[in-house]
This record gives structure tokens, sequence and C-alpha cells, in this order.
């Protein structure tokens, strides 16, 4: 099942899954009589199905058997969480090909044995087809970073590796764009990762019982009809359980966060030379069963 978050065109958003072509959105309140839209429905959703898990079988159920939906061409997809409730956690050098690139652009670079975790200012994530507000002002290196993302459904702390999954709502595509100029400047990655607009997710949330443990995904970015990153998850120095289940150690994690699961190799500053994202550039990022995130840099 896959969720999103869209507006009818000029009208206010809303949260509905996409039919199984893919081709239709469900609103949620044509499903859910009752369902009133707040300020960030997609969590509110969550919460919902939390709290009543006979939600989920009436979901699926419209799936398949819709009476009215709109065309997905009538709508905006929307980024699925537009407003975090906290920073997005993410995680460095989660792969082992993207950490070579790192100690090779970052000669003092210490290696560690743990997670590297950061996090990423986001006030509004963007979404589908948005534009990147890019400030070549500030810094002409704009880089792409495509990962998966783990959206929590349940607020927990001091989660055992073996009840991850039980925790998780679902997956969706993360693009951590990233300033690498401002990066070095302040030698540490908030700032240059923190831009508006600097965040993008979607073009959904597929349901965590859709996507089995251990997680085999393929993951790849494209530039311009030029493939950059190839990789799978299956590549992770630290799955997606491990992760979980570390972060919530001694801290709560609330239902609607997002974690950021990290990048494989092939980021724009690998390349010799460095092959950045200029203006008017197409980013397309993919994950195997999720689908695509198309952005263009402006």
């Amino acid at each position: 099942m896959k969720f999103v978050s869209f507006v009818e065109w000029n009208n206010t958003e809303s949260v509905g899954i996409l039919s199984k072509d893919g081709n239709k959105v469900i609103a949620i309140n044509e499903i859910i009589s009752d369902f009133k839209f707040d300020s960030n429905p997609m969590i509110q959703l969550i919460n919902m199905i939390n709290k009543d898990k006979d939600i989920l079988n009436k979901l699926k159920y419209a799936e398949e058997n819709f009476e009215r939906a709109y065309s997905i061409d009538n709508v905006k997809i929307l980024s699925p969480i537009r407003k975090p409730i906290h920073d997005i956690i993410c995680v460095g050098v989660n792969y082992s090909d993207h950490l070579s690139e790192i100690k090779k652009d970052m000669k003092d670079f210490q290696e560690v044995k743990a997670p590297v975790y950061f996090s990423k200012r986001a006030i509004e994530v963007i979404g589908f087809g948005d534009k990147i507000e890019a400030r070549f002002d500030l810094d002409e290196c704009l880089d792409y970073e495509v990962e998966l993302a783990v959206i929590m459904g349940k607020t927990a702390k001091d989660i055992k590796p073996e009840e991850v999954n039980d925790y998780i709502f679902g997956y969706s595509i993360f693009n951590d764009i990233s300033s690498r100029n401002i990066q070095k400047k302040h030698s540490q990655w908030y700032k240059g990762k923190s831009l508006d607009s600097y965040s993008a997710m979607g073009p959904c949330i597929v349901y965590k019982d859709d996507l089995k443990m251990p997680l085999k995904l393929d993951i790849k970015s494209i530039l311009n009809d030029e493939i950059r990153q190839s990789s799978n998850t299956k590549y992770m120095i630290h799955d997606v359980n491990y992760l979980i289940s570390d972060i919530s150690k001694g801290m709560t994690l609330e239902a609607g966060d997002i974690i950021a699961t990290g990048t494989p190799g092939g980021v724009g500053m690998s390349f010799n030379p460095p092959k950045y994202m200029k203006k008017g550039d197409k980013i397309i990022c993919s994950i195997e069963n999720i689908g695509e995130l198309i952005n263009f840099a402006e």
C-alpha cells in the first residue's frame, strides 16, 4: 500500500492511497468518513492507525474496490510528510563505497566503528516534481544523495533490534541535498545540508508490510540521464534494524519521525573533477518497489 499527500489543484492538503495501477488517488476521507484533516495529515493518519488497526483493513479493501478517486493527473503530489515534527535524523557513511569517497575527499576523516548520526533541519520538505531552490550564490557545489527513508509508526525508545519492524510505519525515498563547500567551511554537515528546500522526499510512503526484512532494494540516482549512483540497500554497513534500535537507546523516537539511512557511492563530490548539480539539472532518485523522486535545480 502506497500512502501519498496531495492537493487537488488550488485546494487544501489531503492524504490518500494510490490505486494498484498507480493512476488514481483515493482520498482517506472517502474511506474514513470522520477523518478531519489537521495541519499534518500524514502523521495524523499514522497516529489514527495506531489507535485503530481496523483502519488498515478498510484502506486495503479500498485500494482495490474504490468507488471515487482522483486521477493522478488532476492532483499535485506533495512530500508525504511536508512539515516534519522534528529535524530529520540522518546516517552518514553507511555504505562502504561512500565511506571510501569520504575518506578520499576529507583526508582527516577518522573512520569509526559505530554509526555516524547527524540532523538536518527541514522547515518544509519538497516533494515529487518540486524545484530545489539552489543557493549557488552561497555555494556552487550542490550535491545529491539518494537514501532510503524510514518513517516511524509508533513512539518508543530502547527498541530491541528484533522488534524494530513493529515500530516502523513505512519507507520512502529521500534526497539529502548538500552544499559541499558550506560543509567544509563549518567542518560539519548540519548547515550545508539544511538550507531551505534541501530535503526532498517522496513520491509516497510504502507501508512496511509490502517491503519484507531484510531489505534488499536497488537504489539509484540519475542526473540528466547519467546514472550516478547504483547500489542495493543490502550493502548498508548498518541495516535498518540495527540503526533504529541503536538510535532509540535512551532517546525517544516519535510516530512520524524520519530517519534517512545513508547514501551509496557516486555522489557528485566523488568524481575527479567533481560533478555537481547545475541550474536546470534534473535529478531522479529511485528505489525498487517505492518509485521515483524527481526534482529540478533552480
